[in-house]
């Protein structure tokens, strides 16, 4: 059981996913920097109250943010928003919820129960990349925000049926 909860950062909270047959075979699990223990302080990812964010020409915005959602340089560690969310991925379902929404690992790591899109970049500038949260009003959380957006517009949660580890995992919903 050890070595499944080792290769399966969530085996500790879901005992019945040390069993789950697919665990071994996720290459991000060991390395998730999402799984990484330690807390949040919620003061810098909850958007302060009266700040004014930045607004701008939409069409630039998006333009702008597409480009920055694949830069690594806004992180210490390498990623950008895109190493995780490539294709569509790492998405939970809820992603396709209007903001704010709960979002777990939000929750999880800063006791923040329903989040905003800016305020949830922020936190994925801090856990995942490793960074300092972007200034409120900057044009770089405005543009992440804005084709975040366009990103969220597409994007379809995928049902367990296309998950072929899905079927044999004994955690998954039913």
């Amino acid at each position: 059981m050890a070595a499944a909860q080792k290769a399966n950062p969530c085996a500790a909270q879901k005992p019945a996913a040390a069993a789950n047959p697919c665990a071994a075979k996720n290459p991000c699990a060991a390395k998730n920097p999402c799984a990484a223990s330690g807390k949040v302080d919620r003061k810098l990812v909850i958007r302060p109250k009266g700040t004014k964010l930045m607004s701008g020409n939409q069409a630039e915005l998006v333009k702008v943010g597409e480009a920055l959602y694949k830069d690594k340089k806004l992180s210490t560690n390498g990623m950008a928003c895109e190493t995780c969310h490539a294709g569509r991925a790492s998405f939970a379902p809820g992603f396709a919820k209007p903001y704010p929404h709960p979002v777990a690992m939000a929750k999880e790591k800063s006791g923040v129960a329903r989040v905003h899109l800016d305020e949830m970049i922020q936190f994925c500038m801090i856990v995942p990349m490793a960074a300092k949260p972007l200034p409120w009003d900057s044009k770089e959380l405005a543009a992440l925000s804005a084709y975040t957006v366009q990103v969220q517009k597409s994007f379809k949660p995928v049902t367990s049926k296309a998950n072929p580890c899905a079927a044999k995992n004994p955690c998954a919903a039913k």
